[in-house]
């Protein structure tokens, strides 16, 4: 369940990071770079504030401070592979500059859900 649950949010920060991503490209051609580190970190605020309403109990193992830190921390991860394979995928393979930005998202998508779940989120033993 928390899974499904945690799907509807990754998509929800997807949709945001996929169309400020396109918006800003398109419209204000803007170099893919920037701009997709920019729509990631805002589309990772929506994921983590969604995230702790609707999907892992925020608190459960951590101090608030502590537990923000491991979610930019594992969101910092992500957003290193989220550009690696951008700039794979644009400057390497020539490929279109939203599909490889779907493709990306996606990728990255189990990465931030092992890394909430498993080593920010994961409730204490008992």
């Amino acid at each position: 369940m928390k899974l499904l649950k945690y799907l509807i949010v990754g998509g929800v920060a997807a949709i945001i990071d996929i169309g400020l991503f396109s918006f800003l490209t398109w419209v204000t051609n803007l170099h893919w770079f920037p701009v997709s580190m920019a729509s990631f970190c805002i589309a990772t605020l929506v994921n983590y504030y969604l995230s702790i309403s609707h999907v892992f109990q925020s608190g459960s193992r951590f101090k608030k401070h502590h537990e923000v830190l491991l979610v930019f921390i594992v969101s910092a991860i992500a957003l290193i592979v989220n550009q690696c394979i951008l700039y794979i995928l644009i400057e390497k393979l020539v490929c279109n500059l939203i599909l490889a930005k779907i493709s990306a998202t996606g990728i990255v998508f189990f990465w931030n859900y092992f890394g909430r779940s498993n080593l920010v989120f994961k409730a204490k033993k008992s």
